[in-house]
């Protein structure tokens, strides 16, 4: 007697209805888990938990969607944004809505995204540098990429680390030694309103 291959048995039971054939995915296609009422599910894989990994990270690129660059116009249609106060010469600052909420503030200039910042732990920098710590534990984090520096009046330090045209920019707190505020953005935003104390 012949035996028939298992191929062509799963094909015969199949056409005779008797085994469901279903055709795998890979994984990474795989649909997401849904969002149910606006607050996705706790579960690992969710996008939940997508977004609370996600809101750890602030780099020179942004925070989350809120990239270096983007439009408030496109950030607000998406609901991203959720309050507005509008500052001096074409500068808007704003809160935003989701993970990211009460964790990040931004700062537009003439509707484009010029500085993330943050006086939170998380989120910290791809290096591990946040909120929080002395500025001692910078400079063991960073080494040779950053340094103290101080603003133009002389009344003011911070620690600086440059990544091409952009910087992190680490603060102190008001009451409490080490940082308390960490800023991301272009050189010529960031850096510059430290240096001149500019309020825009």
């Amino acid at each position: 007697m012949h035996r028939l291959s298992y191929t062509v048995v799963t094909a015969l039971l199949a056409t005779a209805g008797l085994v469901p054939i279903t055709l795998a995915a890979p994984a990474a296609a795989a649909p997401l888990p849904p969002v149910v009422a606006g607050h996705p599910t706790d579960r690992p894989g969710s996008d939940a938990a997508a977004e609370r990994d996600e809101a750890r990270i602030i780099s020179v690129r942004g925070a989350g969607p809120f990239r270096i660059g983007a439009d408030l116009a496109r950030l607000s249609a998406a609901g991203l944004v959720d309050w507005v106060a509008p500052g001096c010469g074409g500068t808007v600052h704003t809160g935003v809505t989701g993970a990211w909420a009460g964790k990040i503030l931004l700062t537009f200039h003439d509707g484009r995204l010029v500085e993330v910042g943050t006086a939170t732990a998380p989120p910290r920098t791809p290096a591990g540098a946040g909120v929080g710590m002395s500025f001692a534990a910078l400079e063991e984090i960073y080494g040779p990429r950053g340094s103290m520096i101080r603003n133009d009046a002389g009344d003011a330090s911070a620690y600086l680390v440059r990544v091409g045209s952009r910087v992190e920019l680490f603060t102190g707190h008001p009451i409490r030694p080490g940082v308390g505020y960490l800023q991301v953005g272009p050189a010529h935003v960031v850096e510059r309103g430290f240096r001149e104390g500019r309020p825009c």
